[in-house]
């Protein structure tokens, strides 16, 4: 019975040994395996391994990307304009032995000695660019810069520093409201300029169009003169060709056309004599039956030039 006891004992004993002796590597991670606190190996393939029990201990080091977050700080440009930045650095542990002499085994050493490093760097490499720079497409090349100035720095610490960058970029409180009335009056400025192009140019064009205008209306007016003085030769050629063709129908066409328009409106009132030369075809009224006198007969229009028939001339006499 006593013997069965040790037995189980001695199983015991021997696999809380065996359990303190092996450990496991996962994938994300990299161990250091030290010795009453002095380095002895490092083991960075994942899988199962062996240390001395009791004696060596494990320090386990993520080996995946990590980040740190610098709080914003001014910083003074080349051109002499203050800016606010704050940054966040990727990095990871890739020699974890001097990781462990240098920061201990903690992240929080790396943090204590990586903020200082970033925050130089990027004052000495900001401190040659202008804000134009930094907020233009030039901030890539000035990010690699400050990437590699970290990185040479922070390799010492057994790590190694992927990415730099600058989250946000504002201006100093202080100096925001000088800066946005600047602006505002640069833009204000900018558009008195457009407006002021913008009004010549429209007068330019409203000259142009009354000029175009002026000249159109000259030639349209030169035209209808001449239109209308062709117009008016042309009646008075016609009224002269039909006055000589029959004087008498003429003068009677007239004196019923000014008797028309005379009493057109039927309140018109003309004191006349008796033998004026107005009521000269009204003076013999024939009687019904009679044949109208010489005087008031009205002759009958003669006909066009064109439509007579040529005169046949007499057939002479017989001998």
């Amino acid at each position: 019975m006593n013997r069965l006891i040790m037995v189980a004992g001695v199983l015991v004993v021997l696999l809380f040994i065996t359990a303190s002796s092996l450990f496991t590597v996962h994938q994300t991670q990299q161990v250091l395996i030290t010795q009453f606190g002095e380095p002895k190996r490092v083991v960075q393939e994942p899988g199962l391994n062996v240390k001395v029990p009791f004696i060596q201990t494990v320090i386990g080091f993520d080996r995946r990307l990590l980040d740190f977050d610098a709080p914003g700080q001014e910083v003074i440009l080349g051109d002499q304009r203050r800016i606010v930045v704050d940054t966040f650095t990727r990095y990871r542990i890739t020699n974890p032995l001097r990781f462990y002499q240098t920061v201990g085994a903690t992240e929080t050493g790396i943090r204590l000695r990586l903020g200082p490093i970033v925050s130089s760097t990027l004052r000495n490499t900001l401190g040659s660019e202008t804000l134009l720079a930094v907020l233009s497409a030039d901030r890539a090349r000035i990010m690699g810069e400050i990437r590699q100035r970290v990185n040479s720095e922070a390799q010492s610490f057994g790590i190694e520093v992927t990415d730099v960058r600058i989250r946000r970029a504002d201006l100093p409180e202080e100096n925001t409201q000088a800066i946005l009335s600047r602006m505002q009056s640069e833009r204000e400025r900018v558009a008195r300029e457009q407006r002021a192009e913008g009004a010549e140019q429209a007068q330019r064009i409203r000259a142009s169009a009354e000029r175009e205008r002026t000249v159109l209306l000259a030639e349209a007016q030169s035209q209808s003169e001449i239109l209308r003085g062709q117009g008016e030769q042309t009646a008075i050629r016609i009224f002269a060709e039909a006055f000589e063709r029959d004087p008498e129908f003429f003068q009677f066409w007239r004196t019923m056309q000014a008797m028309r328009e005379a009493f057109s409106e039927g309140d018109a009132r003309l004191l006349l004599s008796p033998d004026s030369d107005f009521f000269r075809y009204f003076r013999t009224i024939p009687q019904m039956g009679d044949a109208p006198p010489q005087a008031a007969r009205v002759p009958a229009p003669a006909q066009p030039a064109a439509t007579l028939a040529p005169a046949q001339p007499a057939a002479a006499p017989p001998q």
